[in-house]
């Protein structure tokens, strides 16, 4: 069962609905009214007119205002104009319905961007199909031109979360936003790793902006709009259907640069947001992994399929630094030809050498550890502590260790 994080009853006194997200998001909750919602909720409410066409109209005649009393001859000029369109926009009867729409982003603190505003993703204006609007929970802001895209399975495995978080805070601290899609597993560490690394990610959703999907993600998507964006095109209330997820996916894709696919089964979802990026133009990056494990298949099928193989965000900086000109901030611009930039590693004694050199981003139980060390349990948990404190090493169930750098 699916279980939806709705979002609740404001104040007695006004009645007005706060999105979850919204409660932490501060006064970038809401980009502001720079056009009239309206109009193109209207439009995208009309019989007939999909979001290819609604593109055509918007670049033949400038917006949703001049479309509706544009002549009928006129619109028949619009190249996949057919009679049921032309019947749904010069007969549109929904403007209560479009009204009542904005006035529930609003009341939910989410912006609303048309296509035509400067802040609009410029990336995702140049896809075959882009959203009319996108519903905004934080800010969009023209640096989000450089993205990369992260995505992967649900079901992560401990080596794909690891490299997810490293990679996504290495290129998030180096001015590069981080775009996916607020699911569980890659997704979720996609964001983290932005965050911790001090610099943008957007989550686009498969649902209303007011659904907290998954709901144990609640607490991420607020710091995510607080410090980046939170969007959807899908409107206020949407359940997080299974349909609503391809679509969603050339979003991602589209809004990016380049797209790494960090970990994928051979049925994965990861694999159509790799097929929408292909599709637009854009580069896809792999991750290798275990060649025995199920998450690695879709992955390893890409790479054998000409995806590009990283290692590290090295990879993927040096790629993409021809587009970054101009963009970047000065830190990124440093590392223009070398952009792989070690992490600082804290000092360590002789013993804790000796035991770190027996830990990778596979899980190891420590009294094997012990055994490959030669110290005895006892030394191994104090020195393992130690190191953990250096945020050299993590426990995991079991009393298993993981490399943290």
């Amino acid at each position: 069962m699916v279980v939806r994080g709705r979002v609740i009853p404001g104040g007695a006194e006004t009645g007005e609905r706060k999105s979850p997200v919204t409660e932490a998001a501060g006064d970038n909750a809401a980009p502001g009214k720079r056009t009239d919602p309206v109009p193109w909720i209207a439009l995208n409410s009309a019989a007939g007119v999909g979001k290819v066409l609604y593109k055509r109209l918007i670049l033949r005649f400038g917006s949703p205002e001049k479309v509706f009393s544009a002549r009928d001859g006129e619109l028949a000029q619009v190249d996949g104009m057919g009679p049921r369109a032309l019947h749904g926009i010069k007969d549109f009867r929904g403007w209560d319905e479009a009204k009542n729409e904005a006035e529930k982003a609003r009341a939910l603190g989410a912006g609303i961007i048309a296509f035509t505003d400067p802040l609009y993703p410029q990336n995702l204006k140049e896809i075959h199909d882009p959203p009319p609007y996108l519903y905004v929970l934080g800010e969009l802001n023209a640096g989000d031109k450089i993205s990369v895209a992260m995505v992967g399975s649900r079901n992560a495995s401990r080596y794909g979360l690891s490299e997810t978080k490293r990679i996504a805070k290495d290129l998030s601290a180096r001015g590069i936003t981080v775009v996916s899609g607020g699911a569980r597993g890659i997704d979720t560490e996609a964001h983290r790793g932005a965050l911790s690394g001090g610099g943008r990610t957007i989550a686009v959703l498969g649902c209303g902006i007011d659904i907290i999907y998954p709901r144990e993600n609640g607490e991420l998507f607020k710091k995510i709009a607080a410090s980046g964006a939170v969007i959807t095109e899908y409107p206020v209330g949407a359940p997080p259907d299974k349909a609503n997820f391809p679509p969603r996916n050339r979003i991602i894709s589209g809004i990016s640069l380049g797209v790494i696919v960090m970990e994928a089964a051979k049925d994965s979802g990861s694999l159509i947001t790799a097929a929408y990026s292909v599709e637009q133009n854009r580069e896809v990056y792999a991750l290798p992994g275990n060649v025995s494990a199920d998450t690695s298949r879709g992955v390893n099928s890409l790479i054998k399929k000409g995806a590009k193989l990283i290692e590290g965000p090295g990879d993927v900086l040096e790629d993409l630094f021809p587009y970054m000109k101009g963009y970047l901030n000065e830190l990124a611009l440093d590392y223009g030809d070398a952009p792989e930039k070690p992490a600082v590693m804290p000092q360590l004694a002789p013993d804790e050498a000796a035991v770190y050199a027996h830990i990778s981003l596979e899980p190891a139980h420590v009294d094997v550890i012990a055994e490959k060390s030669g110290f005895p349990v006892s030394r191994i948990l104090s020195l393992l502590l130690d190191m953990e404190l250096k945020g050299l090493v993590r426990q995991i169930s079991g009393m298993n260790y993981i490399k943290e750098i």
